[in-house]
């Protein structure tokens, strides 16, 4: 896990030292461990490690290989030792212990195609020098960020945003990615950032950037693939199927040289990651496990107790933290300086303490359940479309089932289907709620996605889909890198295993949820390791923070928003504390995140 930096001279002229190194010391945090740098005629790289596989110096970067490529590379291919022994067939030989070699050596066998391969994160480039092009690729899901610009003199990329601005003139909002965000709850779904002149690479996309002329071509290299066969397996074989490539997908993610650890919150997903990872990694290393759990002040929304259940049945080195509306206060600005765009709530803060102490335990490899819900249908907003998949008959057994092993009641779950099975509705309701902003800025939010949004809710894989490439996974990711990397973690997802996640999608929805659980089968895959508490609870909150006790004082939010320029801009009306607290939140986020980057609007 490492940090990038690349400069191309559109003048063909050679880039300088000190410009390359100001770029790459940014994001000293990704990659403490080590830096390097290379030259060509009028292109460098920069890179900062963090050592997790093979230790030594010979996985410093950039690598060379064959005289024919460098590169750098963030991220971990977990199935580097199969693919070295397959490349070792056809010939090739190796001197290092390390995956980024491994790369090189796919690149140099299958060309563009070698990302076919790998099985892992990234995000990479490689200077082919026969082909005089620069190859540059992201993971399927978008677990490692890739950002670009391009002014009249230099094409620039990075694993950061702070890292482009250095060739900013002026940074201005994205109008649009701004609006989407503060109506919608949208961030993630498209290339454009909230700054107008960054892009992202796409998830499962290369950038190939032709030197010879200056141009850059994006392909996309892989698509969700579901196999149709699956879904007519029993729920025993299914069950069983679903267990081996969940184990599959952790003893990968526990391949490393440093210490692994996991986040433990007080649900099926982690606690699952847990359950499986623990074993393996004791009979590893002959050490317990250690899981780090963050704690709510609230006692409203604090599930330790369930946590500590987990803790007890897999004897875990447990760690916990408790942030303070003091400690919240102490680190708001540092966290948004951090996630370099305006981010949804409070608990993104919550997961930032729980990565320091992670640093502070020195477990540089945390293992993390994102991806559980969306590939299992986790989330209550399912039961609707899951719903309108089945036959008439089952649909009415299901929905009298889901109120008894759901959260929801059975008037919860009919409003549910109303307001999810009603885009009029819900969308009308939504513009309502933001009356405040101006229509000229309200007629700039995606009517693309509000009507493909409004299409999926009731078709439960397009639902998936959608939800797991652009409008919910995307954002979950970027927050957990940010936050993560700046403390010089290593994030591991083993939901997002990419055999995994065809497998989950591919399963009968009946395994997913039935007679009103959902996860259902997960709860059976690790119900023998786990606490019938914890597999068979319905009530789980989510990763909340203790948002009612943070943020009970609103008059601090409304002095920053009511200041903010781009606010006075977008809004009819002065904020006022009447204004609900999630709308203040993303409010007060925007004024804070224009004041640390010196953010304007044209």
């Amino acid at each position: 896990m490492c940090g990038i930096s690349g400069i191309i001279n559109l003048l063909n002229q050679p880039v300088e030292l000190s410009l390359i190194e100001k770029m790459t010391d940014i994001i000293n945090h990704r990659g403490p461990n080590g830096s390097g740098y290379y030259f060509g005629k009028n292109i460098a790289f920069g890179h900062r490690r963090l050592s997790i596989i093979d230790l030594s110096d010979a996985g410093n970067q950039p690598m060379f290989y064959k005289e024919k490529y460098v590169i750098i590379f963030n991220g971990e291919i977990y199935n580097y030792l199969e693919i070295k022994e397959e490349l070792k067939a056809h010939g090739y030989l190796f001197s290092t212990d390390n995956d980024t070699e491994v790369i090189l050596a796919s690149y140099d066998k299958w060309g563009k195609e070698c990302v076919q391969k790998f099985n892992g994160m990234w995000s990479l480039a490689i200077h082919d020098k026969q082909k005089n092009i620069i190859f540059c690729s992201r993971d399927r899901f978008g677990v490692k960020p890739f950002y670009y610009t391009q002014n009249e003199s230099h094409f620039i990329f990075g694993s950061e945003i702070k890292q482009l601005l250095l060739f900013a003139s002026r940074n201005l909002v994205d109008k649009k990615v701004l609006l989407n965000y503060l109506v919608l709850g949208l961030e993630e779904y498209s290339e454009n950032t909230f700054f107008s002149t960054i892009k992202k690479l796409l998830p499962a996309h290369n950038l190939i950037y032709d030197l010879k002329n200056n141009s850059f071509e994006i392909q996309k290299y892989y698509t969700i693939q579901i196999d149709s066969s699956i879904e007519n397996m029993n729920e025993s074989a299914s069950i069983d199927l679903y267990k081996s490539e969940l184990e599959r997908s952790i003893k990968y993610r526990l391949r490393s040289d440093v210490k692994v650890g996991t986040c433990l919150s007080d649900g099926l997903d982690s606690s699952s990651v847990a359950s499986v990872a623990s074993d393996l990694y004791t009979k590893l290393s002959g050490e317990k496990f250690a899981a780090i759990t963050a704690k709510s002040v609230d006692q409203k929304n604090d599930e330790s107790s369930f946590a500590k259940m987990v803790v007890d049945k897999l004897d875990l080195d447990w760690h916990t933290v408790e942030p303070s509306t003091k400690n919240f206060h102490e680190v708001l600005d540092e966290v948004i300086k951090t996630q370099e765009e305006p981010f949804g709530s409070p608990s993104i803060i919550m997961q930032y303490f729980v990565m320091e102490k992670a640093k502070q335990i020195n477990s540089t490899v945390l293992l993390d359940g994102q991806g559980g819900d969306e590939t299992l249908l986790g989330y209550e907003r399912y039961y609707p479309a899951y719903l309108l998949s089945l036959p008439w008959k089952k649909r009415i057994t299901e929905f009298l089932n889901s109120s008894k092993n759901s959260k929801l009641s059975k008037k919860e779950l009919l409003l549910y289907i109303f307001y999810f099975l009603s885009p009029k509705i819900r969308i009308t309701r939504q513009l309502k709620r933001y009356s405040f902003v101006k229509q000229t800025y309200l007629d700039l939010i995606s009517k693309d996605i509000v009507t493909e949004l409004s299409k999926a809710y009731s078709n439960i894989k397009d639902l998936q889909l959608l939800e797991i490439t652009k409008t919910q996974l995307p954002h979950l990711l970027k927050y957990e890198d940010k936050n993560s990397m700046r403390h010089s973690i290593e994030t591991r997802l083993p939901f997002l295993d990419y055999k995994l996640v065809e497998l989950s999608l591919a399963i009968n929805n009946n395994f997913k949820i039935t007679g009103g659980w959902t996860k259902y089968i997960l709860r059976k895959a690790t119900e023998d390791k786990l606490p019938p508490e914890i597999s068979w609870r319905k009530n789980k909150f989510g990763f909340e923070a203790p948002s009612s006790i943070w943020l009970k004082d609103k008059n601090w939010m409304l002095e920053h928003i009511n200041k903010s320029a781009i606010l006075k801009e977008i809004l009819r009306e002065e904020v006022t504390e009447k204004n609900d607290i999630n709308t203040l939140w993303k409010l007060f986020n925007i004024a804070r995140w224009e004041k640390i980057y010196h953010v304007e609007i044209d």
